[in-house]
């Protein structure tokens, strides 16, 4: 099979994945083999390849990256009944966890010490074929294409996950800070839950999308601070944080009204805390699986829906350059076997 593989560190502008022709994997016990018909590309992605996190992840090299991913069973492992061959399933981040934890027995296994995740710990979907764990695989739904479904199985549940703690209602204010493959699915859900949503971003592409899914936005390159939501919109009742700055994060908390609770889904400092004002920070990461289920009924019934540009697999390392310099408009989708 064809795959993209990184076989050692760099940057994205040296074209640090080499694609290859490499043996095609076969599903053990209570796995499934994939014919990948379409991989989203996160900016986790590229935050391996550039060495970022090293040297704790990835966990080998080479290794093949991407974990949203869509495809059609092509082999069912000995003990699966709950799939056959050319069932149509999506894999989201998590590969395996330990399954005993007080994390997995309670539903949480995103929280799980133990977890596997696909294209950091194991080979993921940047490939025509790849290896998933039947527990942690999904039937997708009719009605939703495999071009969309994809970036619904990392951006979609990490959307649904950070809304999920930001206490939202009809005519709460939420300020939703960058506008990306996260941020603009995080818009449409919170609008969901009849809020007034405020897109803050500086790049013309992510605010003409905020524009169009109803936000109304704040460019972040003329107005700078939390001034803004605080004089123009008498401050934020929830905010949820996207972009991986500690600057941001702090306008984010002052932004926020007394009471109020700051969702951090990236990385960032939290600084200093005004406690008397009761403000409350959470991070969020991934969500459950009944939370997946509910993310693609929801895009099952047309009421959220992923913003994509398809790539073919050769140009795994142009989507990627291209997110790194913010001109993805939503979610860069590989399309391996299209």
């Amino acid at each position: 099979m064809l795959a993209a593989m990184l076989k050692s560190l760099g940057p994205i502008e040296t074209n640090a994945l080499d694609i290859a022709d490499v043996e095609t994997p076969s599903p053990g016990p209570g796995q499934l083999l994939i014919r990948v018909t379409a991989c989203g590309v996160c900016r986790s992605n590229l935050h391996m390849i550039e060495g970022d996190w090293a040297p704790s992840t990835p966990a080998q090299l080479p290794i093949i990256p991407g974990h949203e991913v869509v495809g059609a069973i092509e082999e069912v492992g000995a003990g699966i009944t709950d799939f056959k061959a050319g069932d149509r399933v999506g894999v989201q981040p998590i590969f395996s966890t330990c399954r005993g934890c007080e994390f997995c027995i309670s539903g949480r296994e995103q929280l799980c010490r133990s977890k596997k995740i696909t294209g950091e710990n194991v080979n993921g979907g940047y490939a025509e074929y790849m290896i998933a764990e039947a527990d942690f695989a999904y039937r997708l739904p009719e009605g939703v294409s495999d071009l969309d479904a994809a970036p619904l199985l990392c951006p979609g549940i990490t959307a649904y996950g950070s809304v999920s703690k930001a206490r939202l209602s009809p005519g709460k204010k939420v300020a939703v800070y960058g506008v990306g493959g996260v941020g603009h699915l995080v818009i449409q859900m919170a609008a969901l839950h009849g809020a007034d949503v405020y897109a803050v971003t500086r790049g013309k592409e992510h605010q003409d999308l905020a524009d169009e899914l109803g936000a109304t936005v704040i460019d972040s390159s003329r107005e700078h601070g939390a001034g803004s939501l605080i004089r123009r919109h008498g401050g934020m009742d929830s905010t949820i944080v996207f972009a991986p700055s500690s600057v941001v994060l702090s306008h984010a908390i002052q932004a926020t009204k007394p009471g109020g609770i700051i969702v951090v889904g990236a990385d960032g400092e939290v600084g200093p805390l005004p406690f008397a004002q009761e403000k409350t920070v959470v991070g969020s990461i991934l969500g459950t699986r009944q939370q997946m289920r509910e993310v693609l009924t929801l895009a099952a019934e047309g009421k959220i829906r992923a913003h994509c540009e398809a790539f073919p697999l050769n140009d795994a390392n142009e989507a990627l350059k291209r997110l790194k310099n913010g001109h993805i408009r939503g979610r860069a989708v590989l399309m391996p076997n299209s």
